[in-house]
Formats: structure tokens, sequence, C-alpha cells
């Protein structure tokens, strides 16, 4: 069974090889360091030095994350996977952050450097081979419905813009919030590209096809409602939902019962997870292990 350390552990910590870690809160559901560490025993096959690397866990309130990530980087955490609710608050205290993960103004990727982290964005490449492999679906020219404004629903908003989707429109609970994020993406693209709206009062004018991603939370606890009503939308629209576990959200039954394609977010969590391997290691990365790994602590949880 996989560990989940914390600050207190963190400021005693003592690990002689070269560590990488997932943060978050909570983060006890991860399944992220079953297939990172897939990854580097298969990688450790044909170079050694993976022999000394290993993945872990880290349970760090949003309260202490400023503390956290210098100790983090004073004991040498070669890489880092940040999930909720971190990957907005941790860019103020980052040294650098890749073009791409600025515009997303969301980072979950951490790289060492002598003179502090260095920020990273991989939900984007994730999003597009799992929407790819799991819906055949792709983002240019396409109506893109993305629910939620936090961190994931950003870094996707930007990613869809960026592969030249036709409109995309974004749906919150929180209007303010929600006007936060539309005024940012609108400095980057387009205004009339871009629409938001209140998930209480759904407009006429939303596509009825196209692709719909659930970038919120609603779907992680089995009694949570499905987050937008799907009556109105066509059969041909195609539900990506980012939840993996549990692996059928409402939202994916409700669409399933009106014939509607539906696609979790286990694909994105492994392609996201390659890509950050990619960055640190700078090698191949066998992601079939991370998908083989990635399956079995699903099925055991």
């Amino acid at each position: 069974m996989v560990a989940t350390y914390t600050l207190s552990q963190l400021k005693r910590w003592s690990f002689k090889g070269t560590a990488l870690a997932v943060v978050g809160h909570p983060i006890e559901h991860s399944i992220s360091p079953d297939m990172h560490n897939a990854a580097l025993s298969e990688m450790a096959e044909g170079d050694a030095a993976f022999r000394e690397w290993k993945y872990f866990r880290f349970d760090i309130p949003p309260a202490l994350l400023s503390e956290a990530i210098p100790l983090f980087h004073s004991h040498g955490f070669r890489g880092i996977n940040l999930t909720l609710p971190h990957k907005v608050q941790v860019l103020d205290l980052l040294k650098e952050i890749d073009p791409v993960a600025r515009k997303m103004m969301a980072v979950n990727t951490l790289n060492w450097q002598p003179d502090g982290y260095y920020g990273y964005n991989s939900d984007g490449f994730g999003l597009s081979r799992a929407l790819e492999s799991d819906l055949g679906a792709t983002l240019a020219d396409e109506s893109v419905i993305i629910l939620g404004a936090g961190g994931a629903a950003r870094a996707a908003a930007v990613h869809c813009l960026e592969c030249g989707c036709r409109e995309l429109w974004i749906g919150n609970r929180s209007v303010s919030r929600l006007k936060e994020m539309l005024s940012a993406l609108k400095e980057q693209k387009s205004s009339n590209q871009i629409k938001g709206f209140d998930l209480a009062e759904i407009p006429r004018e939303l596509p009825s096809s196209g692709i719909l991603i659930n970038a919120t939370s609603l779907g992680l606890k089995e009694e949570d409602p499905s987050p937008i009503d799907l009556n109105r939308f066509d059969c041909s629209l195609k539900v990506f939902d980012m939840i993996y576990s549990p692996p059928r959200t409402k939202l994916m039954k409700n669409a399933e019962e009106r014939g509607v394609q539906t696609a979790n977010g286990f694909s994105m969590l492994v392609w996201q997870g390659f890509r950050s391997m990619e960055i640190w290691s700078q090698t191949k990365v066998p992601v079939e292990a991370m998908f083989s790994a990635g399956r079995r602590a699903v099925s055991d949880s």
C-alpha cells in the first residue's frame, strides 16, 4: 500500500535516491505513485540510474504549500506533480513558468533547477491524447463546452483555444470566478470565440453537440449530482469527464442513457503523467507500464 506523507515528515525527510512526488489535498486516492513507480521500474532495466528514483505521495493543505515547496527543493525532489487545489496557488512560488503554463494560469508539473522550481502544465497534452484515444475526437474546429473554472478548467480552456476550437463555452457555479477566468482568457484570444454561462441558467444558444468536458469536482462522490442537464443536447455530443474515480460519474451515466459517447479521466491522467516523467527524466518513458499499473490501482481501490 502506498504511504501518504505530510509536511511534518517532509521537514525530517531523508532519502538518498532521486525523489519525485505528487502533492495535493486530499491525495489518498491518487494512483500516480503506482503509475510512475511502474514506469521507473521498467526504465531501470535499461538504465541502472533509475533504480534510485522513487515517486512519493504528500498531503499538503493549501495554507502550508508556501512552506512546503522550498522544503521539497532543499531536499532535492527532482519533480513534483500538483493536483487539487494547488495548481493556481503554486504560481507565486516558482522561479520560472513555461509560456504555455503561464497562459493556462495553472501548473501541474515542477522540475528542479538549482535556483528553484520551473513550472509546466501537461494537462493539455493529456487531454488531447485522451480525447483522441477514447472518443476519437480532436479539438480543432470543434464546439467545446467546459464545466468549471478552476486550475484544470483553465488549462483545458487555453489548450482548446491553442488547438483551434471553433467556439469555447465555459460554465461555472460561481459567476465571479467565471468572470475572472473569462477576463484572463479574452486577453489572449478573440472575445467572440469565448463565452461564459451560469450553470444554473443554461443559455438557449449553447451548442447542442460537440465536446463537453467536466472539469468540476462534481462526480468525485457517488451521491454527487450531474453538473449539467443533458436533455437539451444531441446524441452526437461527446462527454469527457476528467474524474477517473469513480470510473462512471452521474454525468457519464446520464449521457450513456441518452446514447452519448463518454470517457473518464483515466487516460488523461496517464498521458499527463507520462509527459511529466519525460520532462524529469529526459528519456523514453514506457507509457504502457503506466497504463497497466494505473488500471490495477483503480480496480483495487
